[in-house]
């Protein structure tokens, strides 16, 4: 057997750019494959990511749009902290507008949250402090900037201290700066940033008191037992229903499910693009089979001279079946190296952690493996099968 791979290995050894050709085509295949499911990975990665920096709890009450009547005030919100299972209920207000730092008009994203919101929602503070109960009862005109917006103005982000004003019932009034967080939505503000407002954060007191609302947008809840999710939704719209006498007005949404529902379609896609770029591999497991063919007609004399002494079917078979597992096996190691080097390097550029499917990486090479050998059973076959005296008046 080593002298048969030794002789396979050495056959392939003579015809080297043919065989490099062959190898690369390979290559490309399963590179496109490790690249796709790379990109994947790190795409539901930074998708979550974005998703929790954004700003969301476990549950997020709203009273529904087609209902312009019904909408979440104080007594609501006490409604919905006494639920079984609920830990913690903030209100959240936001409004689209703009801020004016330094004479710069910006547009900002408004959010008036409570006092320990960041226990439900994802608020890191850099500098300074976060908004406390006393900025809450006494409305104080107090707020935390989002890091992008203090760099690009100040080309710093401690700013705390500084004053900005804010567009809120037509009316720009002055806010302290108390505090400065991590950007919401970070990688999306570095590529879209003329869609993607930056955020300021208010007391939801001071919002209400200068816009002249007295309802919320939201209410965001944490709950105790994330597998009761679905009973404490129903809990806390029969509630509200109760409360309000109101009925199909109020709406629960579970933003884990929403981001494993996104997930899911991010891997169909996936799925869908890694089966196109395997198709790369079927044609180079054709090409394969088209260089054996080429190697059968080749080497017809040598095929004769090793039949007429002694060698059986099976010992050339196997010869031919190791010269395609050789090539196969050689190009998806490339391959796979080649895609997780390109992934790496693109993650890099983007600041981003690079995240392997290694399972789908190994299922890639194997596949490729065994596409190589069944594309090489019929020029094996083709060989092993040759009469020594035909094949030695071959000319």
């Amino acid at each position: 057997m080593i002298a048969i791979v030794k002789h396979a290995v050495r056959n392939l050894a003579r015809k080297k750019f043919r065989t490099f050709l062959t190898v690369i085509g390979i290559a490309i295949g399963i590179a496109s494959v490790v690249i796709i499911t790379t990109v994947s990975e790190i795409g539901k990665q930074a998708i979550t990511s974005e998703l929790d920096s954004l700003g969301v709890g476990s549950l997020s009450v709203t009273a529904l749009a087609t209902q312009s009547q019904v909408q979440l005030y104080p007594g609501d919100l006490d409604t919905i902290r006494q639920v079984d299972n609920v830990e913690s209920a903030v209100p959240v207000m936001y409004e689209y507008t703009f801020t004016n730092l330094r004479g710069s008009l910006t547009d900002t994203m408004v959010w008036g949250i409570d006092s320990g919101a960041d226990q439900i929602i994802s608020i890191e503070i850099l500098h300074g402090r976060l908004i406390n109960s006393g900025d809450v009862l006494a409305s104080s005109n107090v707020c935390l900037i989002d890091e992008t917006l203090a760099a690009s103005l100040y080309n710093r982000t401690n700013v705390v201290g500084k004053s900005i004003e804010i567009l809120l019932g037509g009316t720009y009034c002055p806010y302290e700066i108390v505090g400065v967080v991590k950007s919401g939505g970070n990688i999306l503000q570095s590529l879209m940033e003329s869609y993607v407002p930056t955020f300021v954060y208010v007391p939801y007191s001071a919002m209400q008191r200068q816009s002249g609302r007295t309802s919320f947008n939201s209410v965001a809840v944490k709950i105790q037992n994330d597998k009761a999710i679905d009973s404490t939704s129903k809990s806390i719209i029969a509630s509200l229903e109760q409360y309000n006498g109101a009925k199909d007005v109020y709406s629960v949404e579970d933003v884990a499910r929403q981001k494993k529902q996104l997930d899911n379609l991010l891997q169909i896609v996936t799925i869908i693009l890694t089966l196109i770029a395997g198709i790369s591999l079927i044609v180079a497991g054709l090409g394969i089979m088209t260089i054996m063919m080429v190697s059968v007609n080749e080497r017809t004399r040598e095929i004769g001279i090793k039949k007429s002494i002694g060698a059986t079917k099976r010992i050339i078979r196997t010869e031919f079946l190791i010269e395609a597992f050789a090539m196969s096996l050689i190009g998806s190691i490339a391959g796979a190296g080649i895609g997780m080097a390109v992934s790496f390097l693109g993650a890099a550029l983007f600041s981003m952690d690079v995240l392997y499917n290694l399972r789908a990486i190994a299922t890639a090479i194997v596949f490729s493996v065994a596409t190589g050998m069944v594309f090489g059973v019929y020029p094996a076959n083709k060989a092993a099968n040759l009469k020594p005296v035909d094949a030695l008046r071959f000319e």
